[in-house]
């Protein structure tokens, strides 16, 4: 793979600087359109026939234990703000026992002075961590070895491999050769010695799509879906022209929100691990999505003022979810995840 220049690369912090900045201050929610947790219900049990103090949280994935089925999900990387907002995250996933993973990490890999950003397991040493590269980089001259040196860099447990075709076809220099694409993914899921999981970055998965993931040999599924933040809004404030900027919000409702998201993942991919992220604001709706069949529940926007700050803030956000996400098994009667898993929830719509 040719070098990148200097140009390209600037291009590339530019807009991972405007991602965050976009984040922070636009409103990038969907239209019109849920996570879809709000559906569901858990069916209160007044007996629950045991101590809060007894619902046992933990959890095995990718063989890390986990103290709460939740992830940190990928944000940022690649600029300077990101590598306090890694930082910060990294040491709240530790402090609390819980997994988490890094923006992209293509910058990294063709600009060598961006890899301190993503670098973490000085204050992280024990986490369920996963590095992250694009899936359509591999139409575009990345292979196993990049993938390896993303892994590498950060010291990695699992690779995520993401896929947006939404976001790269709306963003001005984005990336939107995705033909042969399956293929490739297989290889490299040969290649690696560590788990690839298969992520979308807000759009959701659909049972097709999971079944094609599970066929191509990925190691789980992270849905990524609807509800949440969306990336067509966010590259909409990044259009450059009138035209560009309608053609992006039109999309504002575009997706598979992450409840049903989860279910079509688990129909298409029985077999393997699903990762429920987008729009989960609170632990109930964790739980919920663990309820539905996921292994462990991501969030992401919800963390990053509080990244900014201090890792003490992420903490605080954290141990919110956390608490609730206990009571929430508590009074559905359920010890521990595995029990969750096989909780029956009412849907009212």
């Amino acid at each position: 793979m040719k070098a990148k220049n200097v140009s390209s690369i600037s291009i590339m912090s530019k807009r991972k600087t405007e991602h965050i900045e976009i984040s922070l201050e636009k409103d990038v929610s969907f239209r019109d359109l849920t996570a879809g947790f709000e559906k569901y219900r858990f069916i209160h049990q007044a007996l629950p026939e045991m101590d809060l103090d007894q619902v046992d949280t933990g959890v095995s994935l990718y063989g890390k234990h986990l103290s709460v089925p939740l992830l940190i999900s990928s944000m940022v990387g690649g600029v300077d703000e990101a590598t306090v907002i890694n930082r910060n995250l990294a040491e709240a996933a530790q402090s609390l026992g819980l997994a988490m993973g890094v923006g992209s990490q293509r910058c990294a890999i063709e600009d060598p002075s961006a890899v301190p950003s993503f670098q973490v397991r000085d204050v992280a040493p024990d986490i369920l961590l996963f590095a992250n590269v694009g899936a359509v980089q591999l139409n575009y001259g990345f292979g196993p070895d990049q993938c390896r040196r993303a892994v590498d860099m950060i010291e990695a447990d699992a690779l995520f491999l993401h896929l947006n075709p939404l976001q790269e076809a709306i963003q001005h220099e984005g990336n939107t050769r995705f033909d042969g694409l399956l293929k490739k993914i297989e290889s490299l899921c040969r290649s690696l010695s560590v788990p690839v999981i298969a992520k979308e970055v807000c759009f959701g998965i659909s049972e097709t799509a999971a079944r094609q993931l599970a066929d191509a040999g990925v190691s789980g599924i992270d849905v990524a879906g609807a509800g949440g933040t969306s990336w067509s809004q966010v590259e909409k404030y990044r259009s450059l022209s009138k035209s560009a900027y309608d053609v992006a919000d039109t999309f504002a409702s575009w997706g598979i929100p992450t409840a049903d998201s989860v279910v079509m993942a688990k129909r298409g991919a029985p077999d393997l691990p699903v990762i429920a992220s987008g729009g989960i604001r609170t632990g109930i709706d964790a739980a919920k999505a663990v309820a539905l069949g996921a292994s462990a529940a991501g969030i992401a926007l919800p963390l990053l003022k509080a990244a900014c700050e201090s890792p003490e803030a992420v903490q605080g956000a954290l141990r919110e979810i956390i608490e609730t996400f206990r009571i929430a098994m508590f009074c559905s009667g359920v010890r521990n995840i595995a029990a969750l898993q096989k909780t029956e929830l009412i849907k009212t719509m």
